[in-house]
């Protein structure tokens, strides 16, 4: 009853100190492409299950994960709307709660020992480190990956406790209790939920090994373990056994990192010519010697640490040093002090999926990695702690003192570290003061600006981001589109030839040019792009919804509906692409074109996809009732959305609106030539 008194109140904490999330946004960075997803903005449906166990997108297969952003969406309401985000994001903060209660319970019952699992724990929750996979809500994957493992190494502790062989009837040659088979596999189960979520523990059989040594002590490694003099040790094995038995999880750990890479290598990993192997290596071995640094002394934290063209010398010896004295400690100490060489080991094994030798993304190295990593360090620090009390009789009163300091300091560090997670502005300029050649920061703050109606100072952050690093195409685009905005169009089209240069299979480059190219009534060459976009992502709503809007400025009206249906197919609840389906049907000058009954079905989902807070889609809903012959309806309905206009200051659409007011009320339908109005 005590651990689980101290369990619940260390999660109570957990979800207390995180609380300041509620009120945090969206980042600029990933968050529009987990919860902005058209799949997962539909909610938990048959359909996006299905899409969910068969995409790629966003360079990753994590079902679980998009399951996870569509249950928040059928329970709370789209992550994309201000007033439900808050309650997204406090689902990852319940997940972290619920992850420290679980390392808790699993390491006091595994090593018997209620503080030091308490203390480990506590810094798991409390560690500023951690702030951004509970933080960013695209780091869902994050905290729910290590949910279902720690579930899993819970499954394995029950597994482990179970003697093969009843003592009873050892010599009739009995063998296995079912309830060893129910937790093997329970934990083999939750181990491939835990890859669902993220492949971040494809690791955890070596884990399972090294628990095996310590606390578990089911065989004997090199001074350490199950001492071999005692023969009646119910679950002691030998080496070979204990791996054959990890066969199941090895095959999972093979065919994950297998799906993994395929599922970056297309827009994810990056290329040897673009990064050497000698780069990534001696970033990796500094990355080691960093985070347990940041882990000492956790200040200038960033949502993204730049990866360097080159490491100084100096950096890769001291980390190197760094690196093999704490190795050979642990190792000396491996018979009185086990858990430190065991602590070591889970660190540096869990880290490397993630520490860069097969580079994803621009990052040199980041703060979520060390979400489950770092608690092999917790344990050496903790147990150790508790090894040096009873050998050396300190006082525990100092100890605790000590330990309680480091807790209130952690707790003060996050809470600061917390407001720069408010909203991406925020974010990314801390991360462009503390950090240095930081492109990826500041695109993202230019991208950040400009959705606060800066266009100045974003264009001056993407072309800072140039100077620092003129190959990446992102940059470009940004530039492109904010120039094509400001009427700057030949400038505009130079950007974007040169971020096409850079990466010819961008798709949202593509996009962009392709607008463009329509802009300027160039329309075959637009819908080439656009062609060439779809391609390239068949399953992205998007060129298909800017083709159908491309042929209305080219005049082609009823070759629009085709690709309108299209983008529908991909994304049936886009209330842009319903809206202007509706209005072609509904006010075409065409009659074989226009259907009324279908105008107003379409516009009345996107009305209430929307809430009846668009004016434009109600206006359009306007015309398709008046195509219809509901003239009451009509009028009823534009004249709500000339108040709502009126409301949000849109006044440039009120005097069309009023005109066709004029129409409804005369009993005529509205006719519109969209080549002249797009």
């Amino acid at each position: 009853m005590r651990s689980r008194t101290i369990a619940l109140l260390l999660a109570l904490l957990t979800v207390l100190v995180y609380l300041p999330v509620r009120n945090a946004g969206l980042v600029v960075f990933d968050d529009p492409i987990y919860v902005g997803d058209p799949h997962v903005r539909a909610g938990l449906t048959l359909a996006g299950v299905k899409w969910a166990f068969t995409t790629w997108h966003a360079s990753n297969w994590h079902p679980l994960t998009w399951l996870s952003h569509m249950l928040d969406t059928s329970v709370f309401g789209s992550g994309t709307d201000m007033r439900n985000v808050g309650k997204h994001h406090l689902v990852n903060v319940l997940f972290h709660a619920a992850n420290a209660m679980l390392l808790f319970l699993w390491l006091a019952r595994i090593t018997k020992k209620m503080w030091p699992a308490a203390f480990v724990a506590a810094l798991f929750a409390l560690h500023p480190l951690h702030v951004e996979s509970v933080a960013w809500l695209s780091e869902r994957k994050d905290v729910l990956s290590t949910f279902f493992g720690l579930m899993a190494l819970i499954a394995y502790c029950f597994y482990s406790e179970k003697p093969k062989v009843h003592p009873s009837s050892a010599r009739s040659g009995a063998t296995g209790r079912p309830k060893a088979k129910v937790w093997y596999a329970a934990a083999l189960g939750l181990f491939v939920l835990s890859l669902m979520a993220k492949p971040m523990l494809v690791t955890l059989p070596f884990l399972l090994l090294l628990l095996d040594i310590w606390p578990l002590r089911r065989f004997w490694f090199w001074g350490i373990g199950a001492d071999p003099r005692i023969t009646d040790h119910a679950s002691r094995q030998n080496f070979p056994q204990l791996v054959v038995e990890k066969l199941p999880f090895f095959a999972l750990t093979i065919a994950s990192s297998i799906i993994t890479f395929l599922a970056q290598r297309t827009e994810a990993v990056v290329s040897l010519e673009q990064r050497p192997f000698g780069l990534r290596a001696a970033n990796a071995l500094v990355s080691y010697a960093e985070y347990l640094g940041k882990m000492v002394w956790p200040a200038k934290l960033a949502v993204i640490y730049p990866l360097p063209n080159q490491i100084p010398a100096w950096q890769i010896g001291v980390a190197a040093v760094v690196l093999i004295i704490i190795s050979l400690i642990a190792w000396v100490a491996r018979k009185n002090a086990p858990f430190f060489l065991i602590g070591w080991l889970w660190f540096l094994g869990t880290l490397v999926p993630v520490i860069g030798l097969v580079q994803v993304g621009g990052q040199a190295l980041a703060d979520r990695y060390t979400y489950v990593p770092l608690i092999g360090v917790f344990i050496a620090i903790a147990y150790g702690a508790d090894f040096l009390i009873q050998r050396f009789r300190l006082p525990q009163v100092a100890v605790s003192t000590v330990a309680c300091a480091a807790l209130i300091g952690c707790l003060c560090v996050t809470e600061n570290q917390l407001r720069f997670w408010q909203d991406s502005e925020k974010l990314f300029t801390h991360a462009v003061e503390v950090t240095k050649n930081n492109a990826i920061a500041h695109i993202n703050l230019g991208v950040a600006l400009e959705g606060a109606n800066r266009p100045a100072d974003a264009l001056a952050e993407y072309r800072k981001a140039i100077n620092i690093e003129p190959n990446r195409f992102q940059a470009r685009n940004n530039v492109a589109n904010l120039l094509s905005s400001m009427g700057q169009r030949e400038e505009a089209y130079r950007e974007y030839q040169e971020a096409l240069r850079l990466n010819p299979r961008a798709t949202v480059a593509l996009m962009n040019f392709a607008t463009l190219l329509s802009e300027m009534g160039r329309f075959n060459e637009a819908i080439h792009e656009y062609q060439t976009a779809a391609q390239l992502d068949p399953d992205d709503p998007r060129p298909h919804y800017l083709m159908g809007k491309a042929c209305l400025r080219a005049g082609q009206d009823a070759e629009s509906l085709k690709h309108f249906r299209d983008a529908l197919q991909r994304d049936p609840n886009d209330f842009q692409t319903l809206t202007w389906l509706a209005r072609v049907l509904a006010a075409n000058a065409n009659p074989s074109v226009r259907n009324g009954a279908e105008a107003v079905s379409f516009a009345e989902r996107a009305a209430n996809l929307t809430a009846g807070q668009q004016p434009f889609v109600l206006d359009t809903l306007a015309m398709a009732y008046a195509e219809a012959g509901r003239f009451k309806d009509a009028q009823t309905t534009v004249q709500n959305a000339i108040q709502l206009a009126t409301a949000i200051g849109a006044q440039k659409s009120i005097p069309e609106m009023q005109q066709r007011l004029q129409l409804y009320l005369d009993a005529k339908p509205y006719r519109e030539d969209f080549a002249k109005t797009l």
